[in-house]
C-alpha cells in the first residue's frame, strides 16, 4: 500500500512539474518529459508489470488533461513501460548508463508515435521537419533532466524495498 501511495505522489509531482515549472525553462519550446522518465525507471527497476502499471497511469493522466482521445498516451506510455521492464531481466540494476539510454531510446519511440498518431494520420509527412523542432530537443532535454531524476528515483525504490523488506 506504501509503494501504491509513493508512485501516486511521483505520478503527481511529475505531471505537475512537467506542467507547470518546466513550461517557464522550456528550452526550445519543449519540456523534458517527466512522466516518461518515471515510466522508464519504474520498468527498469521494478519489471514489466510495473512499468505497465506506471505508464498507464502516466497516461491516463495526460489523456484526462490534454488528449483527444482518452487512452492514446496511457497506450503509447503502458508499450514503453513493459518494453522497459524487460530491462530489469537483462542489466543490472545499479548499472547508471543503461537506464539513461532507455530512456533516450523510449524517448525516440514515444516521439514516433506521437508523430504517427497526431501528424502522420493527418497528411502531414515531413517527418524530418518534426523530428528536427520537437523531437530532437526533447529527447535531449529529457536525457539532460534523466540524469539527475533517475538518481532521485534509484534512491526513493531503495528506501521502498528496505521498508518493504523490514515488513517481511
Amino acid at each position: 500500500m506504501k509503494r501504491f501511495i509513493i508512485i501516486a505522489i511521483e505520478i503527481l509531482i511529475c505531471f505537475l512539474l512537467q506542467t507547470t515549472i518546466f513550461q517557464w525553462i522550456a528550452l526550445a519550446n519543449v519540456v523534458p518529459n517527466l512522466l516518461l522518465i518515471l515510466t522508464v525507471s519504474n520498468g527498469f527497476l521494478r519489471g514489466r508489470k510495473s512499468g505497465l502499471t506506471v505508464g498507464f497511469f502516466c497516461g491516463l493522466l495526460v489523456d484526462l488533461c490534454f488528449g483527444n482521445l482518452i487512452g492514446l498516451y496511457a497506450f503509447m506510455y503502458m508499450v514503453i513501460g513493459y518494453i522497459n521492464g524487460f530491462a530489469n531481466i537483462v542489466f543490472e540494476r545499479d548499472d547508471q548508463i543503461i537506464p539513461i539510454i532507455l530512456v533516450g531510446i523510449s524517448n525516440f519511440f514515444y516521439f514516433f508515435l506521437y508523430y504517427v498518431f497526431n501528424f502522420l494520420l493527418r497528411g502531414k509527412l515531413n517527418i524530418f521537419f518534426y523530428f528536427t523542432r520537437i523531437g530532437l530537443p526533447e529527447i535531449v532535454y529529457t536525457l539532460l533532466i534523466s540524469i539527475f531524476l533517475l538518481k532521485l528515483f534509484y534512491i526513493i525504490n531503495k528506501h521502498m524495498e528496505k521498508a518493504e523488506q523490514k515488513e517481511v
